[in-house]
């Protein structure tokens, strides 16, 4: 389910005191990186992660391969750091 402008402007503010809780480095996007992050989004709902020493399209390519193999919602980027947002099976954050 698509993230209305409300809700994402609601996760941005909720986002912006967290710190990153996974760091992509410099082999990319693994299977182990991909299972932290599983474990973060179903623990946290809401996380940063940074993705260190790619290029801006390395990067974007990155962000898509984490959305699409972990069903997760793109809150917002800002430089190296992405916000990324997924319901857990037991709703921890409450949307607008």
């Amino acid at each position: 389910m698509p993230l209305t402008k409300n809700q994402i402007r609601h996760l941005r503010a909720l986002a912006h005191s967290l710190k990153p809780v996974v760091i992509i480095g410099q082999n990319g996007v693994t299977e182990a990186v991909l299972e932290e992050i599983n474990n973060a989004l179903e623990h946290h709902e809401l996380i940063k992660i940074k993705i260190q020493g790619a290029e801006r399209e390395e990067r974007s390519a990155m962000i898509e391969h984490v959305l699409e193999a972990t069903q997760a919602e793109l809150v917002q980027i800002i430089g190296r750091i992405g916000v990324f947002y997924r319901r857990g099976e037991k709703a921890r954050l409450v949307l607008p």
